[in-house]
């Protein structure tokens, strides 16, 4: 089960995430008060372990410059928020993570049929109109089934230590990606992601029991 914290901004946050078992940590480089640049970002990534997925989230950019982040700070996948085409995703240099945004009846902004086979896996996240993402609402989890068919999906939007169990069991996601659910005042929380991490982690150890 992949665990993404995303919206890392310092190196303590990123160890806390780390130590505790996350595998994956996001980095925003899109325009959001968690935004973070790339010599800082360097910086953090270079002090964690190398088996962490380093994602970078970027909104519409241009392309030569998402290369040139990726490369610069060592990133392992794209995570793309906007409305970024298949071609888009061809032309980047490391594997990709496109969000699929879905709206309170269920409908998809965008459309994750034309990326089967061409990005990594799906990030499935709440819609707000004029919003990218980290919203901290969420959608009817059990929609992600309708992503699923197309690829691997990790689970996003609305997220928290509180919910994340019973979320787990209705979506069966890949893995889970989270932010402002593991934030106090906008900064993010040790106690949060510690607690967040050991309910993903009860769940999937429940899940191997059972098989």
């Amino acid at each position: 089960m992949l665990v993404k914290i995303c919206g890392i901004n310092d190196l303590k946050s990123a160890l806390v995430a780390v130590e505790n078992g996350a595998n994956a940590l996001g980095f925003v480089f899109a325009p959001s008060f968690r935004q973070i640049i790339p010599e800082k970002a360097k910086k953090i990534i270079d002090d964690i372990p190398k088996g962490v997925l380093r994602v970078g989230v970027f909104v519409d950019a241009p392309i030569s410059l998402v290369n040139e982040i990726a490369e610069y700070c060592s990133l392992s996948v794209l995570q793309l928020h906007g409305s970024e085409s298949v071609d888009y995703c061809r032309q980047l240099e490391k594997p990709v993570l496109k969000a699929i945004r879905i709206g309170e009846k269920g409908n998809f902004y965008l459309t994750p049929e034309p990326y089967k086979g061409i990005v990594w896996a799906f990030l499935a996240d709440t819609y707000q109109p004029r919003k990218s993402g980290g919203t901290g609402l969420s959608f009817p989890w059990k929609k992600v089934d309708n992503i699923r068919r197309y690829g691997q999906v990790i689970l996003a939007g609305g997220l928290n230590p509180y919910n994340v169990y019973q979320a787990l069991n209705i979506a069966r996601p890949d893995g889970v990606d989270i932010s402002s659910g593991v934030e106090t005042n906008g900064q993010k929380d040790p106690e949060k992601i510690i607690k967040f991490i050991k309910e993903v982690r009860r769940w999937e150890n429940e899940q191997n029991i059972t098989r």
